[in-house]
């Protein structure tokens, strides 16, 4: 059998890989049930996640419950990646920490206002890269 198909990667790996994507999905939990929403973001080169939304649902949900976790996939050709964050966010309320996060160049991809900036602190990264292939022969036991 060729190589281990799943490789894992370490913090930095994963933050390196995640810098080269801008869309990803954010999981929240309120009121006992879990949404998953679909974001473009930013990451500082601190490693922080940053997203804009507007008032509703997401904000809510970060607001009363903060521990969130945010997935990005990434596919190309035989190979794909996957990178996990779980974290805590929060909105951004001071105007030198909002200016900071304007500097990372984050644009709403649709035509809408949003006004409010979200910071993900990581608490745990973890990634993993695939090699796409056949499955393998099953054992039968005859």
């Amino acid at each position: 059998m060729d190589a281990n198909p799943i490789t894992e990667f370490d913090e930095s790996r994963s933050l390196e890989l995640l810098a080269t994507e801008s869309l990803g999905r954010l999981v929240t939990v309120t009121g006992g049930r879990a949404d998953i929403f679909p974001v473009n973001y930013a990451v500082s080169p601190e490693g922080k996640l940053y997203f804009r939304t507007a008032e509703g649902t997401k904000l809510a949900g970060i607001t009363v419950h903060p521990d969130v976790v945010f997935q990005v996939d990434h596919i190309r050709g035989g190979d794909a990646w996957s990178i996990v964050i779980r974290g805590q966010a929060r909105r951004l309320d001071g105007f030198e920490e909002i200016n900071q996060a304007e500097e990372l160049n984050l644009k709403p991809w649709i035509p809408t206002l949003k006004y409010n900036f979200v910071e993900i602190t990581p608490e745990r990264i973890s990634g993993r890269g695939f090699t796409f292939g056949e499955e393998p022969e099953r054992y039968t036991g005859y």
